[in-house]
């Protein structure tokens, strides 16, 4: 694998830590900037606002320049907005730093995909994402404890700076290891015949299968401190041990399904979603059960990104002809996910439902991902011109 892949991956590590940290900065933060404890929370789904409109932007717009100078800009650009968020005593100010990173942060996703996945041979692109996305998993392991930390010792504008510092020792990173053009900056196809590159049916059913399994994950997850605490019956200071164990439990999922995606997408997309599945089913059974919950907790981020290299990968092979679009569209896909499956879980906790409900959503949502699979796999084994595949079928 290239350095330069590990450097991008470095890279998702330093802006993922942003991304996720607002969650245990919450409390320092709305009692700094006299906010409630909601609106110091509306910054998190400032990011997802972001994050969710930034990438398809940001490939059209920087889709004829050299991929190390979007990268390049794109990360000069979250650097600065984390300066300005850590010096400002506005929160207007700060969500709007808060939006402008997650916008960049976006862009630098698609590029980042699609240089990576241009550095390797097609049998290695699903272990190419894995790198990328498993900077995503480090930083819940090891960025969210820090930043949490730092923010609890040092105040929550240190986080901030924390950030800032490591994105741009990553952006030296870059500097050294992209090359600063890329081949088809000349004869790159036109906006037209990207977006007609595009219309690929098969391509919008990676992008459903996508948000599905995302949201399928994300409705359990994002209620698992409550669901620990009031459910199960744990004690506060466990959850971050608990935490940090579905953390390791997701690089688990993430290096074996890295190392399988390429040969095997949809068997990875089977395993993975089905066990999603059936963990998400159990985890609602058993919450009130320490050991089992815990034991659940591991398992859920060991299926649930045990998929991601294959939902990242499989999309560049159904429209070649737009890699950096086709990247920025699923990451899109990926926020959709984000946003709607703790929305749903959310109303199912307002109904009165209790917390095992959410992981009732997360199984719902996983069984319509499966049958997404199941028509791509279909589509796979009796594909028309624009759906053909370099992926075996199972």
């Amino acid at each position: 694998m290239p350095l330069a892949v590990y450097v991008l991956g470095l890279s998702i590590f330093a802006q993922g830590t942003s991304e996720l940290m607002l969650a245990g900065l919450i409390p320092e933060l709305a009692a700094d900037l006299r906010v409630s404890v909601p609106r110091a929370g509306l910054l998190i789904s400032a990011f997802a606002m972001g994050m969710l409109v930034g990438a398809p932007v940001l490939a059209v717009v920087t889709r004829r320049w050299p991929r190390r100078t979007a990268l390049l800009t794109f990360i000069g650009v979250f650097v600065l907005s984390h300066v300005v968020g850590g010096l400002t005593s506005s929160y207007e100010v700060l969500f709007a730093t808060r939006v402008a990173g997650a916008f960049v942060y976006a862009g630098f996703w698609a590029v980042a995909a699609a240089t990576a996945i241009g550095m390797v041979p097609a049998n290695a692109r699903g272990k190419a994402m894995s790198v990328l996305a498993g900077g995503l998993t480090v930083a819940t392991i090891v960025g969210l404890s820090l930043s949490t930390v730092i923010g609890q010792h040092m105040g929550w504008r240190a986080a901030f700076w924390a950030v800032a510092a490591l994105s741009a020792l990553a952006g030296l990173g870059v500097l050294a290891t992209i090359p600063g053009g890329r081949a088809d900056t000349g004869d790159a196809p036109g906006a037209g015949a990207e977006l007609r590159s595009m219309l690929n049916p098969g391509l919008w059913l990676a992008y459903g299968m996508t948000a599905l399994t995302t949201g399928a994950l994300l409705a359990s997850f994002s209620y698992l401190s409550v669901l620990l605490v009031d459910t199960t019956g744990l004690d506060a200071a466990w959850v971050p041990a608990v935490l940090a164990l579905y953390g390791v439990g997701s690089l688990i999922g993430i290096a074996i399904g890295g190392r399988t995606a390429d040969a095997r997408p949809f068997r990875v997309l089977y395993a993975g979603v089905t066990g999603l599945v059936v963990t998400s089913a159990a985890l609602a059974l058993a919450a009130p059960v320490p050991v089992a919950a815990v034991l659940l907790v591991f398992l859920l981020g060991a299926f649930g990104f045990a998929t991601n290299p294959a939902l990242n990968s499989r999309v560049f092979s159904l429209a070649p002809g737009a890699p950096t679009l086709v990247a920025a569209v699923n990451v899109s896909a990926f926020n959709v996910g984000i946003t709607a499956g703790p929305w749903l879980g959310g109303l199912a906790i307002g109904a009165g439902f209790g917390y095992p409900s959410v992981a009732w959503i997360g199984a719902a949502i996983g069984v319509l991902s499966l049958v997404t699979v199941a028509l791509a796999a279909a589509r796979h084994r009796a594909p028309a011109p624009a759906d053909r595949e370099i992926f075996s079928p199972v």
